[in-house]
């Protein structure tokens, strides 16, 4: 499990090693850990070490000290490294390590902005390490008119260190412009920023280097579910389970619109394990469930008189399927596990429970937040998801798992997840009817298994959080080996779970 911290944890797990005199010592271990980055990245991609430029964008602190120490044990490499001193001054230890190593500086200033970025454009590597995680806003004055210089290119590796300049290291708000990273080699632990969007959009790929302060880090204010704890929290059927045992899911979606979201929720619990999916809903669109999914149990009753371990609710609902509503508010009072999506949102009440797990788009969240008295438009939860949806968890007492190509979690008991394992190829209509299908199927089975949570460290009274970050981690893995690289459809993502699933539990037998 990746666990990621905001930059006042991180500054203050360093703070016993700076009082102890150890800055200097903290310094050239996340130093050397970059150099070290960076000649495996180039090797990585088959590129050549002696000879290749490296150009630094150093601030004036320890951000930009990182930078120079760096830089200067590539120069022992045979690089060649040029500084970009963007505040008229560095850290002087760094600096003088640098000279010594052959560096060329140059001061940046508002006249030759434009020529120095001319310069680190046709740098083989760029070193970003202007603003560090204590920064507030982004880049301003000749920094930021040398970086709205840097044009994209191919060729060039850019490496943040620490964190991009300009995006914050405890929200992931992002204040333009920012140089986006191919890696961004971050110290100590993962930042939060790193892990959220609009910040994950510039970061890259992250690796961390320890540095000695680990042992301090308290617990993590974000966490992101690797597949080896996947394996662990999947459920996993006992040798005399049945049916009922295995989780009893409730459905309650579609219309006369929108069918097809009843079929593809159905058919992304049956592939999550539900060992029983019960459908309630208007007589053409059960029926439609019932020649696509033969396994589904279809009714068009209540949800009093209907048994069920968990209930999903929303998918292809508007707000004219009065009896599709009334269902969906009910199964959310049977006090039971609930997945509610899409339509469901604007019905349900404002105050609900962590077993309520409502999974909305961007401008779906900012709906809510709206509804419920918080000022957002679909550009500000863009601009702050972690800070939108953490909002809307505290508002309404729910678990709240926001969909976009960095899927964010959390609970109203402050948990967090951060969750990045789909493909761009999974914005297919569809595709959130699956994902509902899938946590559904997952909350139906928790029961019998509390125990696996509390195995992984995960407190089994806020279980829910985890139960759906791990849904989107099997959803966008799922999706990942549908599209092998092309176009794909929802359907094909739910056919592609079993496999997943059965790779990471550990029993995919070789052919």
């Amino acid at each position: 499990m990746i666990s990621a911290y905001t930059g006042t944890q991180i500054r203050a797990a360093e703070q016993p090693f700076l009082a102890a005199g150890m800055g200097a010592v903290l310094m050239q271990r996340a130093s050397y850990g970059l150099a070290n980055a960076i000649v495996d990245e180039l090797r990585s991609r088959g590129r050549r070490l002696y000879g290749a430029s490296v150009a630094v964008l150093a601030g004036k602190g320890n951000n930009g000290g990182d930078g120079l120490f760096a830089a200067s044990f590539l120069a022992a490499r045979g690089m060649r490294t040029t500084a970009v001193l963007t505040a008229g001054a560095a850290h002087p230890e760094a600096l003088a390590a640098f000279e010594r190593a052959g560096g060329r500086v140059h001061v940046l200033t508002d006249v030759n902005a434009g020529e120095l970025a001319a310069h680190v454009a046709g740098a083989d590597v760029v070193i970003d390490a202007v603003l560090g995680t204590g920064a507030q806003g982004g880049l301003r004055g000749a920094a930021a008119a040398l970086v709205d210089g840097l044009d994209s290119g191919a060729s060039r590796l850019v490496v943040a260190c620490d964190i991009p300049s300009g995006v914050d290291a405890d929200t992931g708000e992002a204040h333009a412009p920012v140089l986006s990273a191919d890696l961004t080699v971050t110290f100590g632990a993962a930042k939060v920023g790193l892990l959220a969007d609009p910040g994950a959009d510039h970061a890259g790929r992250v690796q961390v280097v320890p540095i000695g302060i680990e042992e301090h880090l308290p617990w993590p204010s974000l966490r992101r579910l690797e597949p080896a704890d996947l394996g662990q929290l999947l459920p996993r059927p006992g040798r005399r389970s049945h049916k009922y045992s295995r989780g009893v899911l409730g459905v309650v979606a579609g219309s006369a619109d929108y069918p097809g979201a009843a079929v593809l929720a159905c058919r992304g619990a049956l592939a999550a394990g539900a060992g029983m999916v019960r459908y309630l809903g208007p007589p053409e669109v059960a029926n439609l469930v019932r020649q696509s999914c033969p396994e589904v149990v279809c009714s068009t009753g209540s949800v009093a008189d209907t048994r069920v371990q968990a209930w999903l609710v929303g998918s292809g609902m508007g707000p004219g399927d009065t009896d599709q509503l009334r269902r969906a508010y009910d199964a959310v009072e049977s006090g039971l596990p609930v997945i509610a999506d899409a339509g469901a949102l604007p019905a349900l009440p404002d105050v609900l429970g962590p077993q309520v797990v409502l999974t909305p788009h961007a401008g779906e969240l900012a709906a809510l937040l709206d509804r419920l008295g918080a000022d957002y438009e679909r550009s500000a939860v863009e601009a702050n998801t972690l800070g939108a949806v953490r909002h809307a968890a505290a508002l309404t007492e729910a678990t709240v798992l926001l969909k976009g190509a960095t899927t964010l979690v959390a609970s109203p008991f402050q948990d967090f997840y951060s969750q990045a394992d789909g493909t761009p190829w999974m914005a297919t209509a569809g595709s959130g009817d699956v994902l509902a299908g899938i946590i559904g199927a997952l909350l139906a089975q928790v029961g019998p298994g509390v125990g696996r949570f509390r195995d992984a460290g995960i407190d089994p009274d806020e279980r829910w959080a985890a139960i759906a970050a791990l849904g989107a981690s099997l959803h966008g893995l799922a999706g990942n080996a549908a599209a092998a690289g092309g176009p794909l459809t929802a359907g094909r993502i739910a056919d592609a779970v079993p496999g997943v699933w059965a790779g990471l539990t550990g029993t995919l037998r070789a052919q």
